[in-house]
């Protein structure tokens, strides 16, 4: 009887799908691994017209092989990292999942794999193909292998999935190999040159010991991903603390209404302000002398305005999003979206598209939600055509992004925690509400207002005012988070009416400097720039704070009141960005130019216009002559942090001589 071995990228994804296609009648058994079952089943694969088959759902736990180097020849100080950049590598593999795949494979006919339907999932089912390979050659030569393609676990979605399989994409794992690669030699030859160089000095560094936790050897690691990154934390400090403050001068106009009344609305100088006060004061004594207390209307201009509904979610915006909204890291809100889509509430967390293929049924998944005591009427009078209500159901708008692998994220079941005894954290029910509510706010109408303008001319200067009127509500009642509301109303004045002006004032001010960087503004930056993937940008933050190149300073307030935490440079980070730029590597390691090429190679690759081995040989080539201008430089790079250090230590021995 024909066999077929199906194999997900983690077990939790195994069950649910044993599940769906046994229809609940699926028996497990161990595997070699405490972590990972075995799930027997029968299922009629359609595409294989030989009836009912016998099924086994297994699992592997991510990535089954890592590449390495051989720790015998190339291990920790047991040669020259430069070695590292022709050094030969080494597939280390998970023994007891391996030794799982080659006992469930002996004796299959077919190699279905279920991993996640991205370039890494791509890769992760090739290293199962390689695994069940040695055990049973003959499937993998017979071209018996295929690849399930899926976004979620609905169970429609599942069974469509596994009755319309696809090949392997190669080129898809030639991008991710040629990535582990760069990444290994670069990563691992710079981290050992920079950590044997720096370990000693780091003693007497404070502020990397208070950071460090207990007993940890400092360890300096260099990614591709990690430097760009730091650079984007100190380019926002140092503009923070070399801002130098400039007054300016500007000019109000407050005028009475029709009725003789106070109006509340301030008109503003079209100038903006300027930074010239004698400048400002000759105009101004010019407009008191020339009209005193009245100005004319000269413009006046009122038309309809918008309110977008979101665009809908992509993970870069989902982390964006919750570090804004709920002051939730990027790691937390992906680890929580991870979890929730393992239980099959939400589609699959890493996408980059932002726009809905045609033929999904949006509405069934609405008609869902209708019995939540939270939004339920909400979605029941979005979804009724015959309400008197201006919010009506909306096929969402459509980005600019299509990873061609994944719909946008949203919601697949709709869970009412007020209701159900779930056992989802605290992480996991704010980032399941925020993906609800953004998906309701897809599907609903544009919020609609009026604007209008009012120009007055004083003196011959221009003043002017607007004002917003919020006329229908719709997406905003679901969706907080969009501030859009009324403000004071500007006075009914007609096109050349002579207008009181009741007070008039010459005002100073100064430029302010900008702020510390958010983590949502660094997610922004980066994926505005190509550093790292939407999966993956979460764990690049993580690493510069684990590194202590980077610290949290944590926002005042409490609730919704609390202001964001931001990053700071430590002297480390500080010194590692400054000290490349010393060296003349600035463009390679601190800015994002070089893993942005990086980026672009890879996606050629997936595209078939560049070869793996082509891309790998050209950027290894210029990290080889990276790594000896550093080993030349070394003195230079060490200077600059001792520099820095001193000058920040300095800094903390003067404020405690203050306090």
């Amino acid at each position: 009887m024909v066999k077929i071995l199906c194999v997900a990228e983690k077990n939790s994804i195994a069950k649910n799908v044993a599940q769906i296609l046994s229809g609940g009648r699926s028996s497990m058994r161990p595997s070699t691994s405490p972590y990972i079952k075995n799930y027997d089943f029968q299922y009629d694969f359609q595409w294989l017209n030989m009836g009912r088959c016998n099924v086994t759902m297994t699992a592997v736990a991510g990535h089954l092989m890592n590449l390495a180097f051989s720790q015998n020849e190339y291990g920790w100080g047991k040669c020259d990292p430069n070695l590292l950049f022709d050094a030969p590598t080494i597939d280390e593999m998970d023994d007891k999942i391996v030794k799982n795949l080659q006992n469930e494979g002996r004796h299959a006919t077919h190699l279905m794999i279920w991993t996640d339907c991205d370039r890494e999932g791509e890769c992760i089912g090739w290293e199962i193909v390689q695994a069940v390979n040695r055990s049973n050659s003959s499937l993998v030569s017979s071209d018996s292998v295929y690849r399930a393609v899926f976004s979620h676990l609905e169970p429609s979605h599942i069974i469509a999935s596994a009755n319309r399989p696809r090949k392997l994409d190669q080129r898809q794992v030639d991008a991710v190999r040629a990535r582990q690669e760069i990444d290994l030699r670069a990563g691992l030859a710079f981290t050992r040159l920079l950590t044997g160089n720096y370990r000693s000095v780091l003693q007497s560094d404070l502020e990397y010991k208070q950071l460090a936790k207990k007993d940890d050897k400092p360890v300096i690691s260099y990614g591709t991903c990690q430097f760009p990154t730091l650079g984007f934390v100190v380019d926002r400090y140092e503009r923070v603390i070399n801002f130098i403050p400039e007054q300016f001068w500007h000019i109000l106009l407050s005028v009475k209404d029709l009725d003789g009344s106070e109006s509340k609305v301030k008109f503003q100088w079209e100038r903006g302000h300027l930074f010239d006060r004698l400048a400002v004061l000759s105009i101004y004594e010019h407009c008191i002398g020339t009209c005193e207390d009245r100005a004319k209307v000269i413009h006046v201009s009122s038309k309809d305005t918008k309110k977008f509904r979101p665009l809908p979610l992509t993970t870069v915006e989902l982390q964006k999003n919750c570090s804004r909204f709920f002051k939730l890291s990027a790691k937390k809100t992906l680890d929580a979206a991870e979890k929730l889509y393992q239980q099959g509430y939400i589609s699959y967390p890493r996408t980059e598209t932002d726009k809905f293929p045609a033929k999904t049924d949006l509405k069934s998944l609405l008609n869902k939600h209708q019995g939540h005591s939270e939004w339920g009427p909400y979605v029941t009078n979005l979804m009724n055509e015959n309400s008197t209500s201006t919010n009506k159901y909306q096929w969402p708008r459509s980005g600019n992004h299509d990873d061609q692998a994944h719909p946008p994220i949203h919601p697949i079941l709709c869970v009412d925690i007020a209701k159900t005894d779930n056992r989802m954290t605290s992480d996991e029910k704010t980032v399941y509400n925020y993906v609800v509510k953004h998906f309701l706010a897809c599907c609903s109408t544009d919020a609609r207002g009026r604007s209008t303008t009012l120009k007055l001319d004083w003196g011959g200067e221009t003043f002017y005012a607007n004002g917003i009127q919020v006329l229908e509500r719709n997406f905003l009642d679901i969706y907080q988070w969009a501030d859009w509301k009324s403000n004071d109303t500007l006075p009914a004045y007609q096109m050349s009416d002579d207008v009181v002006v009741s007070k008039t004032e010459m005002k100073s001010g100064q430029t302010s400097p900008p702020k510390h960087m958010t983590e949502s503004e660094l997610i922004m930056l980066m994926d505005a720039n190509g550093i790292g993937t939407d999966a993956t940008i979460a764990d690049h933050i993580e690493k510069i704070k684990s590194r202590n190149y980077i610290k949290v300073q944590t926002g005042s307030g409490s609730g919704a009141k609390k202001t964001a935490s931001v990053f700071l440079p430590t002297s480390l980070g500080r010194s590692l960005v400054h000290g490349f730029e010393k060296i003349g590597l600035e463009e390679s390691f601190s800015k994002p130019f070089l893993r942005r090429d990086l980026e672009k190679d890879l996606q050629l690759i997936c595209g078939g216009t560049k070869d793996k081995k082509d891309v790998v040989s050209l950027i290894i080539g210029m990290y080889r002559n990276y790594y000896q201008i550093t080993t030349s430089q070394m003195r230079n790079l060490i200077k600059v942090y001792n520099d820095i250090k001193a000058e920040s230590q300095g800094q903390v021995t003067q404020r405690n001589r203050v306090n």
